[in-house]
C-alpha cells in the first residue's frame, strides 16, 4: 500500500486529490464556498477537481472563474457515481478525498482523513457530517433519523473506529484500491428519486477485492451539509425515508448477486432492533420536560415504518431496478 506520507508531490505536507461532483449552476454559491473549504485546508495540500454532471453552462463557467485545478465533463450516464468517477480519472494522489457541492469542510478535514492512512490496512476513511439548515431546524426532527439530510445520527460510533462503510459526501480511499475496483458501480447511485447507496455498495467491494484492509471512521474530519428549507418538510422526511428503504432492498439484492455478503445489512438491522427502541424509549419518557419529543417519537415511528414500506417495495421491484449491470472501468494518470 502507498503511504501518503511518501507522495513526493511536495516535501512539506502530503497531498491529496479531492473531486467535487456537481450538476446544478444554482447551486453555485454553495459549490464556490466548498472548492473554498479545499483551499483553506491546513497541513494538507488539496489538488481541486471539478467533475460536471452533463451541465455546459456549468462547466463553461467553472472554466472561465479558473477556481479549480482541472474541470471535467461528464456526458455519459448521469449520476453523482459516474461523475465522480471521472473526476477521480484525473486524481494525481495516492489518496482521492470525495465532497459534495453542497457540502463545506473544516480546515482540519483532510488532515484528520489523512492520519488514517499511516495504518496500511485501510482502504478509505470517512468523517462526521453536520447538517447546515438553511432554515429553522423542525422541532420535530429526531436525530436518529439524521441520515434524512445526509448527515451522521444517532447510532454512529462516538469516537474513531473501523465502520463497514463511509459516505461518499465524507471520503478518502487510496487510489490504488479505487482503481482496483472500478470506482464507484456506474448503474447504482442517485439519480433524480431514487436513492440507492453508492458509497455503501463501493466500500463492501473495497474490502471484499481487499480482504486485508478496512474503513475508518473519524469524526474529528468534519464537514457540513447544507439542508435546504424544502427538506425540512413532514413530506420530504416521509419521502426520503420510503426512498431510502427502497435503496437499501436494492443494495441487498445486489449484494446477494455479487456474492459479496448475504444481503441481510447487518448494520442496518442493528440500528432498527438497537438504536431505535432506545430512543423511543427515551422520547417517551422525555416528553413530559419537552414535549417536542413526542413530535420527535412520532416521526420516529412514522420514518421507520415508511422505510420499511420502501425496502418491501424495493424487494419486489421488477428485475429492471435491479442495479446488477457491469463495472464502469476508466482511463487513469
Amino acid at each position: 500500500m502507498i503511504d501518503p506520507r511518501d507522495d513526493d508531490t511536495t516535501a512539506r505536507a502530503p497531498r491529496v486529490s479531492t473531486v467535487v461532483a456537481c450538476h446544478d449552476v444554482r447551486r453555485w454559491r454553495s459549490l464556490v464556498a466548498a472548492i473554498g473549504s479545499l483551499r483553506d485546508q491546513v497541513g494538507v495540500e488539496a489538488e481541486v477537481i471539478v467533475a460536471v454532471d452533463n451541465n455546459h453552462v456549468l462547466y463553461d463557467k467553472l472554466r472561465a472563474e479558473d477556481l479549480a485545478d482541472r474541470v471535467v465533463l461528464n456526458e455519459g450516464p448521469k449520476g453523482a457515481s459516474v461523475t465522480r468517477n471521472a473526476g477521480a480519472a484525473l486524481a494525481t494522489s495516492s489518496i482521492i478525498a470525495f465532497l459534495d457541492d453542497d457540502a463545506r469542510a473544516d480546515g482540519g478535514w483532510l488532515g484528520a482523513l489523512v492520519s488514517s492512512f499511516v495504518d496500511e490496512d485501510v482502504a478509505g476513511a470517512g468523517g462526521l457530517v453536520a447538517p447546515a439548515w438553511l432554515g429553522k431546524r423542525p422541532a420535530w426532527f429526531p436525530d436518529e433519523f439524521g441520515w434524512v439530510v445526509g448527515a451522521s445520527f444517532t447510532g454512529m460510533p462516538s469516537g474513531t473506529a473501523v465502520v463497514r462503510n463511509v459516505w461518499a459526501e465524507n471520503m478518502a480511499i487510496r487510489r490504488e484500491v479505487f482503481t482496483g475496483i472500478g470506482g464507484f458501480r456506474a448503474t447504482f447511485g442517485k439519480v433524480g428519486s431514487v436513492s440507492q447507496p453508492e458509497d455503501t455498495e463501493l466500500c463492501i467491494r473495497a474490502t471484499a477485492a481487499f480482504p486485508a484492509t478496512r474503513w475508518i471512521y473519524e469524526p474529528r474530519a468534519v464537514v457540513h451539509h447544507e439542508v435546504p428549507e424544502q427538506r425540512s418538510s413532514f413530506s420530504f422526511f416521509l419521502r426520503r425515508c420510503q426512498n431510502e428503504g427502497r435503496g437499501k432492498a436494492t443494495l441487498a439484492r445486489l449484494l446477494r448477486t455479487q456474492g459479496t455478503t448475504d444481503g441481510r445489512l447487518h448494520d442496518e438491522n442493528r440500528y432498527v432492533k438497537s438504536v431505535l427502541p432506545r430512543s423511543a424509549v427515551g422520547y417517551l419518557r422525555g416528553s413530559l420536560k419537552d414535549p417536542a419529543n413526542s413530535l420527535r417519537f412520532g416521526a420516529l415511528t412514522l420514518g421507520i415504518s415508511s422505510a420499511a414500506v420502501g425496502y418491501v417495495r424495493g424487494s419486489v421491484a421488477p428485475a429492471r431496478d435491479e442495479a446488477v449491470g457491469a463495472e464502469v472501468r476508466v482511463q487513469w494518470n
